[in-house]
């Protein structure tokens, strides 16, 4: 019997100190929608899968864990709306190393059959969903978030994401 379906996507995962200060950083843009994302759930997401058969699991694990791309730093200095998502976010430029693993997640997903949004990536943390018009938009300090890893996480409906597995990027 197969096994059930799950809604999976590649991330970048906050620590501690990052989360923090996104959150500073959220609390500044006031509240924009009653629709906060919750802090436990604050992440960068790199590549979205969508729902996908649960026997696929091993191969994204599989495919992921043979990327060797080196680590970065990635500065987040800006708020930001996509009007059509309807959602607040802070985010900022992608520095080349963070492009390629981006783009890498994504040619191995498109390789393993998986149909993905071709849409450029656009670095960014979303803060609130259901952000009906544009909020008054701060410029916020430059949170400075230094990328050692990246995630695969699985959204379970009414819980908090789950970090199924993380690799280390090359120092």
């Amino acid at each position: 019997m197969p096994e059930a379906t799950r809604r999976l996507f590649f991330a970048l995962w906050p620590d501690d100190r990052v989360r923090r200060d996104i959150i500073e950083r959220r609390e500044a843009l006031g509240r924009v929608s009653r629709r906060r994302v919750p802090d436990h759930n604050l992440h960068l997401t790199l590549v979205f899968l969508g729902d996908q058969p649960g026997e696929r699991l091993a191969a994204f694990e599989e495919v992921a864990g043979k990327i060797e791309q080196g680590a970065c730093t990635l500065e987040l200095d800006r708020f930001g709306w996509f009007p059509r998502a309807r959602v607040a976010w802070l985010g900022g430029d992608a520095p080349e190393a963070l492009g390629e693993l981006q783009g890498v997640l994504w040619r191995r997903m498109v390789g393993l059959g998986v149909r993905l949004d071709e849409r450029p990536f656009r670095p960014h943390v979303t803060l609130f969903r259901q952000v009906l018009r544009r909020p008054r938009m701060p410029v916020p300090e430059p949170l400075i978030w230094p990328i050692g890893d990246f995630v695969l996480v699985e959204s379970i409906p009414g819980s908090p994401y789950r970090v199924l597995r993380r690799w280390a990027l090359k120092a």
